[in-house]
């Protein structure tokens, strides 16, 4: 006999969230970059305002949903992009973690959703850089494109935690 599975009310807002997330994952990917790996990474927005709004477990399960199922979308599944981008997220989610706690014990810290963007922005490429540098590209060439890159998340990071605290005013009315 088969047991049936209900789904709890935070389920179904956690898979609503992920579908919103991995739909703007996957139509960035349809649009062509100026540069090769520089994406404004427009799904990240749902994340800030999740972890503004419901906490970093929500914001965990969510990216991880965006990365893995937008990757089998996208036929990137398992492929080398497919690891900078798991591993850009992962380093991301730490960096959102982390801030989250001390912004919540030192007051002077405190984060809003325009912080957390840049931050998680800053961590997702210094995550890739580390395992690109690690897996694909050991030279010392690569770091050369650490200001270009870095300076494309910063802005990127910028504007998108600008929409972020748009979103979250607009959620707290």
């Amino acid at each position: 006999m088969m047991q049936k599975l209900e789904a709890s009310r935070d389920d179904v807002r956690i898979a609503a969230l992920a579908v919103l997330a991995i739909t703007l994952h996957v139509m960035e990917g349809a649009f062509p970059s100026p540069l090769p790996g520089i994406k404004p990474g427009i799904s990240n927005i749902i994340t800030v305002v999740v972890l503004c709004q419901a906490g970093w477990e929500w914001a965990v399960w969510i990216t991880i949903l965006r990365v893995l199922v937008g990757s089998v979308v996208l036929g990137t599944f398992l492929s080398p992009t497919f690891v900078l981008s798991l591993s850009g997220a992962c380093g991301a989610l730490i960096a959102l973690g982390v801030g989250s706690v001390f912004s919540r014990r030192i007051p002077i810290l405190k984060l809003g959703p325009l912080g957390y963007s840049v931050l998680a922005s800053g961590a997702h490429i210094g995550a890739q850089f580390l395992v690109a540098y690690m897996l694909f590209i050991p030279h010392i060439g690569l770091l050369k494109l650490i200001p270009l890159f870095g300076g494309a998340a910063l802005v990127f990071g910028a504007l998108n935690g600008m929409i972020s605290v748009k979103v979250v005013q607009y959620l707290n009315k």
